[in-house]
């Protein structure tokens, strides 16, 4: 886990979530942990974003589940397609 940042630095959504690395290097799980963790943080007060930057690096996590998504369709279909 990633150690805590500064409360009285403003985060950078996406550069938290892939610090040096390309968003395609970035496991699917891992931004959506990463993602739940900081925006959790933010709305109890504990982290602070940029703004109005933030919305920009909702990309990174609309992406992540829109692929999570897919997978789970997929293993449904492989599922349906055993037990149909």
């Amino acid at each position: 886990m990633p150690e805590r940042p500064d409360p009285e630095r403003e985060l950078n959504f996406a550069r938290e979530i892939i610090g040096q690395r390309g968003f395609r290097d970035v496991p699917t799980d891992e931004v959506l942990q990463e993602a739940e963790r900081l925006l959790n943080g933010w709305m109890a007060g504990e982290y602070r974003m940029e703004r109005p930057k933030l919305y920009d690096h909702y990309a990174l996590l609309l992406l992540a589940l829109l692929q999570k998504n897919r997978d789970l369709e997929g293993r449904i279909a492989a599922l349906e397609g055993r037990n149909g």
